[in-house]
């Protein structure tokens, strides 16, 4: 009977060999002639030789499997170093079926069952398997303790005290990067990295929304950075709400609904944040201008013709069935997904009627190609003494007859327009007179902008002019201004300066970030500098008065040839300070198991790639970094007094295939995923030459075929534009089929914050955690698990019992898969020390 038992044994071994160096065998076969690695063919030759042996009961079969374990170390270490994920990807299958094949059930089997001499895991094959395995576990162990993208270093202290005061209390939040310069920095020092493990939750508070209704775009997401001003928070939910809750407590003080229109053709359905304005005892807003005759931001008169009347948009009215407050000496700014600006009181939450029309802004006045849901600010707006500039989203890569990305300025008292500047017709910055509309399908400004009322700038991140992968229709203009960072002058809206990011983008290489505005110390003097993330991996550290970069760029040469009609450019700007990734290689390549890592080495061969910049192509081109960034919306964090950043690098790989359109009307690339409703047909890029395919670059289990780690935090100096720095960050906890929480360094999407007390906090990252890290050396000192996916950027501030509180944002994110969720938390010390 138990001969019977080990032949069945044997059998299903044989089977289970024959099938994996069938696959092996056929798809190496396939990567072979695609010039890559022999390994699998030779693999799952050895496999399939080891089986025919099992089926004979040779104990030869021991031999020639321990020579395949002995290769596939050798190779594995060749290929990818001493590191565990790499090494456990190579050699996980092969480890474990050669544990198998030592077990008794297996040896039994094999040989004379009369012979003195049989077989065994210490003996003859065996012993040689027994071997080569143990090697494997050593070269495992070591392999553990190791960490080749690491950096181990320390980011230098407090080198300045010559830095301008804010113009806001300490322990307040009062804009996006809680000031306009955009630093994500708090003057706090009370969370320290000696105290920090004693945080607790102090409250927590439910929005009551989550995504998943009617009509929701897949981007439904829960993004906001909350202001604090005086006892309160303000914060706005993924539909919209505007809430205001005491700060201390979390207990909700009001709640207001701009009731949007609905059948809206939204792509993003989400709110970063609300704007805030308090009127300036030593700088008085101007009175406010008769209708049509808009004013400068220093009062005077602008000689402009009145603006077109407002698009036949039936737009709900801001103050129906809302409180309303005659004039509001303190203002927030809303603006939402159907199209306006609305202001309210913070005190009451009631609409203040004396802005604009009855409490809001028709953001599609004088807009072309209007298209309800088509347009509309994701962001929050920028805020001066005097003005209230506003940009916006559009409809990416769904046509070639979208709306226009015009930056507006309004008048922050009575909402007139005071100038318009239109990357499309930039010189023309006075507002437009009836009849006329801005560019279509000009370039826009989705994300956060930076202000510096001092030098009297504004700075805008800009994005491509759709569709993104095809640009030989593109004009000189918007050659000129596409994925840039343009300063405008606060007066007149002029373009002061401009510094492009990547000439001729045809990656989605749209500028994402907010900038970081900061006084560095070099060669000892104090220069204004601008700090701009982007999604190809580069900082660009830029004079902020005169756009001159301060850390050298280079133009580095890249790849060439895009399709018939369009072009590429020659060349493109590196910075000193850059995350770029070094080029994938077919022995990065990654996956489960051998055979998802196999498939992933013949994807890797059968798409066009050439390096970063590798122009999109009709075959497919891998673009990596891909489009969803390096970095993001959520930008860095920059310390004044250090003069660092704290930055959160991710790396992923997307796939750009350009699909030729017969047509202006058919439906290329969505397949049976057609949007219901008013919902874009995204990447059709209806009246285009091509539609766009584009999907991330992940194995047939859903991983990502490129070896992690996927994410890190870095610690860079300023001044020298090195990273001195830099950890794997996250774990696969709420990632992975299995929730076990491996440590592989994780993709993030949502910004950082750092403190005077040495901290930073981070919660973007796509395990369902928040953590404090120590901004010297970026060690993580502290972990909260939180209820849903923490996409957003947290904030920090001071309440009326004195402590120091952390604020964090748990929505979860449509398009990551995130847990979905309404949570706000507040952290704390304990009271009383």
């Amino acid at each position: 009977m138990q001969a019977i038992r080990r032949s069945r044994v044997l059998a299903v071994l044989a089977i289970i060999l024959v099938l994996l160096g069938l696959a092996l065998a056929i798809g190496g076969g396939w990567l072979v002639a695609l010039q890559g690695s022999w390994y699998y063919f030779c693999a799952g030759l050895a496999m399939l030789v080891t089986a025919w042996l099992l089926w004979r009961r040779s104990p030869a079969a021991l031999w020639v499997y321990a020579l395949l374990t002995a290769a596939t170390l050798l190779w594995a270490i060749w290929e990818s170093g001493l590191s565990w994920w790499p090494l456990t990807a190579r050699g996980d299958l092969i480890f474990l079926l050669g544990l198998v094949l030592l077990t008794p059930w297996v040896t039994r089997g094999l040989g004379d069952p009369a012979s003195p001499r049989r077989v065994t895991a210490f003996r003859g094959g065996g012993l040689a398997l027994s071997v080569v395995l143990l090697a494997s576990v050593v070269a495992a162990g070591m392999a553990l303790t190791n960490d080749p993208g690491r950096i181990d270093g320390r980011l230098p202290g407090p080198r300045t005290t010559n830095v301008a005061e804010e113009a806001i209390p300490e322990g307040e939040w009062h804009a996006y990067g809680r000031t306009g310069h955009g630093q994500r920095y708090s003057p706090l020092a009370q969370i320290t990295p000696e105290n920090i493990s004693r945080l607790e939750v102090a409250w927590t508070y439910n929005t009551g929304d989550q995504r998943g209704r009617p009509g929701d775009p897949e981007e439904t997401t829960f993004q906001v950075t909350p202001l604090k001003i005086g006892d309160r928070l303000f914060l706005c939910t993924p539909h919209q709400n505007v809430i205001a809750l005491d700060a201390d407590t979390g207990q909700e003080v009001w709640r207001y609904s701009p009731r949007i229109q609905n059948e809206l053709a939204l792509q993003h359905l989400t709110c970063r944040g609300l704007s805030y304005h308090e009127a300036s005892g030593d700088a008085p807003a101007p009175a406010a201008a008769p209708s049509g005759t808009p004013q400068a931001p220093g009062g005077a008169q602008v000689d402009a013709a009145p603006q077109q009347a407002a698009p036949p948009l039936r737009l709900p009215a801001a103050a129906d069935g809302a409180r309303t407050v005659a004039d509001c000496p303190r203002r927030l700014f809303m603006p939402t997904a159907d199209g306006r600006l609305i202001a309210l009181d913070p005190e009451s939450g009631g609409v203040c009627t004396s802005f604009g029309d009855g409490g809001q802004i028709n953001l599609w006045t004088n807009m072309p190609n209007v298209k309800p849901g088509g347009y509309y600010s994701t962001s929050p707006v920028v805020v001066t003494r005097n003005l209230v500039i506003v940009g916006g989203t559009v409809l990416d890569n769904v046509s070639t007859n979208e709306t226009s990305g015009v930056i507006r300025a309004f008048d922050v008292n009575t909402g007139a327009l005071v100038w318009n500047w239109d990357s499309g017709n930039p010189e023309q910055t006075a507002p437009l007179p009836p009849g006329q509309t801005y560019t279509p399908n000009s370039p826009n400004s989705w994300s956060i902008s930076a202000v510096d009322e001092d030098l009297g700038m504004v700075y805008v991140p800009l994005g491509n002019q759709p569709p993104d992968q095809w640009g030989a229709d593109r004009s000189e203009e918007v050659e000129r201004f596409s994925s840039s960072v343009v300063a405008l002058d606060l007066a007149t809206g002029q373009v002061r300066w401009v510094f492009q990011t990547v000439h001729h983008d045809l990656w989605d290489y749209d500028v994402p970030s907010q900038p970081s505005l900061i006084d560095l110390t070099l060669d000892g003097q104090r220069v204004p500098a601008l700090v701009q993330p982007t999604k190809q991996g580069e900082i660009y550290v830029l004079n902020r008065e005169t756009g001159q970069p301060v850390l050298p760029v280079t133009e580095t040469p890249v790849p060439q040839g895009a399709v018939e009609g369009d072009r590429t450019a020659p060349t493109q700007p590196v910075s000193r300070l850059s995350y770029e990734p070094p080029p994938l290689t077919e022995a990065d390549m990654w996956g489960a198991t051998l055979l998802d890592q196999m498939a992933c080495r013949i994807a890797l061969k059968r798409l066009r790639y050439e390096g970063r910049y590798t122009p999109p192509s009709l075959q497919g081109t891998l673009v990596y970094p891909g489009n969803f960034g390096v970095f993001n919306w959520g930008s860095v964090a920059v310390d004044p007094r250090r003069e660092v950043a704290f930055t959160t690098p991710t790396y992923l790989a997307f796939v750009s295939r350009l699909v030729p359109r017969p047509d202006a009307t058919s439906l290329m690339v969505q397949g049976g995923e057609r949007p219901e409703g008013s919902l874009p047909a995204l990447n059709e890029n209806f009246g285009a030459p091509y539609a766009v395919q584009l999907y991330p670059f992940t194995s047939v289990l859903g991983l990502p075929c490129q070896q992690p780690p996927w994410g890190y935090v870095a610690g860079a100096d300023l001044r020298t534009g090195e990273i001195l720095w830099r950890r794997k960050n996250g774990t696969t906890r709420d990632a992975a089929p299995v929730p076990l929480p491996f440590p592989m360094g994780v993709p993030n999407l949502g910004g950082p914050i750092m403190t005077a007390g040495g901290v930073a906090f981070l919660s973007g990252t796509i395990d369902n955690y928040v953590r404090g890290y120590d901004v010297t050396d970026g060690r993580e000192l502290w972990r909260a698990r939180l209820p849903a996916g923490g996409q957003a950027t947290p904030m920090t501030y001071a309440g009326r019992d004195g402590r120091q509180y952390l604020l964090v944002v748990a929505g979860g994110h449509g398009s990551l898969g995130t847990k979905a969720g309404d949570a706000v938390i507040a952290y704390a010390l304990p009271s009383g020390g």
